[in-house]
């Protein structure tokens, strides 16, 4: 027995220490050495495996003392001898005196403004769902009996209880009351049904706990987010019904204004198929069925009208938390596959044929944290996906117009998801986003995976978009060139169609001459496709 005693031995070993080429970090390389020891002391296996740790200094800055910093360093990582303290502070100097450059400090602004932009805006209290009564902690009992009573009587309580749980410190007690939380659970599931403002706010309080990662098992324990796709999935076929009731509402509707205009005794037919005084004549008769003393028909259209406004407006309240909580809940990626199987992304992308903005900017969200993986990406090509997102190109919601445009930027990297974008429009829309400081970058990096097949790039000549390239292009210096500006022109001017438009006017000379001073090897590159084409090109030179 103790021949056969084993351990495990785990030796550290410090390799080098360099400076990060792009952030303000110091990397550190070691190598990791394991051995498994029998009893005799004697190493049975053996693997060694090098390692690095990255040490982002954030709080470095021009009046950060040095010193003292990599004093710091060298005693919180484990991974540094205390003798290269000296090569610490070294290589601190050198990152405190290190300029930035200009496409670091353009990444970083990026990157910024992308992680702002990733999420959707925080819920606000939805119409509707405010009391006048004030919620009181200690009261928690006495709101729960509420939940026993009648509908009118379940909201009120559960309202009560959203006012506790959307304050963040009072969610570690509320966690502890099971007889509340398992109440609310057990109505969400019987009752969802028969009122939409009681599913609303019995969503809203999990919603409120999903937000934190800590809280996520309680969620999942009462099976909250199988609920919430049950509700998502119910309310899309209720809105199906509510469409189809209305469609036929106008139809018949119209009906009635036709053939009343063709039973009045006012009516008159000409040799034309349709003119100018029929039109008229036809607007001012329905004119006279709407008035008031003659529009009954028109007043049930209004209402049923009226109606389905305000059972949609609900509606997007309900669907709008229970996306949110799903959101919430996708960062575990087995918790999303899960949502994957019961068809999320089909959907999702059925939303995206709704109006209202504040639900698009969820939607999108979502959709663009999905597309990152494979699956999840091909389950959108196979539905309209990228047809609906086309209508939100361009869009006056600013967050939205972002989001959309950073998930046609993942589905790009697909080749039959980028034929779909040109075949709905999107190029010439993209084209003329150019201009947009706000969504330049992305938009530039999907003309770069579009200018990628060579069957779309003849489509570039017909749109104003290599004039604005090559225009950027001269306007930079070397140091502000951007390279996926230049990528795209190298792209384009394997194209006939595009060298042409490159060399109008002055634009090879200026060109070559911009190559020669900065010696760039993509300007370079970029000539050389150029002077691969017979034809006109060739006189340019």
């Amino acid at each position: 027995m103790q021949e056969d005693a084993r351990c495990l031995k785990r030796k550290v070993t410090f390799g080098s220490l360099d400076v990060h080429p792009t952030e303000k970090a110091l990397v550190v390389h070691y190598e990791v050495e394991a051995a498994v020891l029998g009893g005799g002391g004697g190493p049975v296996l053996g693997e060694r495996k090098e390692g690095q740790k990255i040490i982002r200094l954030k709080s470095l800055s021009p009046t950060t003392d040095v010193a003292a910093l990599a004093k710091k360093v060298v005693e919180e990582c484990k991974f540094l001898p205390t003798s290269h303290l000296p090569q610490v502070e070294q290589l601190l100097y050198y990152l405190q005196n290190r300029k930035s450059s200009p496409v670091e400090g353009k990444a970083q602004t990026l990157e910024r403004k992308e992680k702002r932009l990733v999420k959707p805006k925080d819920l606000t209290p939805f119409e509707g769902l405010e009391l006048n009564e004030q919620a009181i902690i200690t009261k928690v009992d006495e709101y729960v009996e509420l939940l026993y009573e009648g509908i009118p009587e379940k909201i009120r309580g559960s309202a009560l209880i959203l006012q506790l749980a959307r304050n963040p410190d009072n969610l570690e007690e509320l966690l502890h009351d099971e007889a509340a939380l398992g109440a609310l659970a057990r109505i969400l599931r019987e009752d969802w049904k028969q009122s939409v403002e009681l599913a609303t706010i019995i969503i809203y309080i999990f919603f409120c706990f999903s937000s934190f990662s800590q809280f996520h098992a309680v969620v999942s324990h009462y099976k909250i987010g199988a609920l919430c796709m049950s509700v998502v999935e119910h309310e899309l076929k209720r809105h199906d019904v509510w469409c189809e009731e209305l469609r036929k509402k106008n139809k018949a509707y119209i009906l009635f204004f036709i053939l009343s205009f063709l039973a009045s005794p006012f009516v008159y037919f000409c040799s034309c198929v349709v003119c100018q005084a029929c039109t008229e004549h036809f607007l001012n008769f329905c004119a006279r069925e709407s008035a008031p003393e003659n529009g009954s028909l028109r007043r049930d259209q209004d209402k049923v009208l009226r109606k389905y406004q305000g059972l949609l407006a609900k509606q997007e309240q309900l669907l709008r938390v229970s996306l949110y909580l799903l959101l919430n809940l996708a960062e575990d990626t087995r918790t999303e596959l899960k949502m994957r199987n019961k068809n999320i992304v089909g959907l999702l992308v059925k939303l995206l044929d709704r109006n209202e903005e504040e639900l698009l900017v969820l939607v999108v969200s979502f959709l663009k944290k999905l597309s990152i993986f494979l699956e999840n990406k091909n389950d959108m090509a196979e539905v309209d996906t990228v047809e609906k997102l086309g209508r939100l190109v361009p869009c006056e919601h600013e967050d939205l117009m972002n989001l959309t445009l950073r998930l046609l930027f993942n589905l790009s990297f697909d080749s039959g998801l980028k034929a779909k974008m040109v075949e709905v429009g999107l190029l010439p829309k993209l084209t003329a986003l150019l201009g947009d400081e706000n969504n330049r970058q992305v938009v530039i990096r999907i003309l770069y995976h579009l200018s990628m097949e060579d069957r779309f790039r003849g489509m570039f000549a017909y749109t104003d978009c290599v004039p604005q390239l090559m225009q950027r292009l001269y306007e930079h210096g070397k140091e502000d060139m951007e390279p996926e500006l230049i990528s795209i022109l190298i792209n384009l001017a394997a194209n006939k169609k595009n060298a042409q438009v490159m060399c109008e006017g002055n634009g090879l000379k200026m060109l070559m001459k911009r190559a020669l001073k900065t010696k760039t090897c993509l300007l370079m590159k970029m000539i050389r496709n150029i002077s691969q084409h017979d034809g006109p090109t060739k006189a340019y030179s």
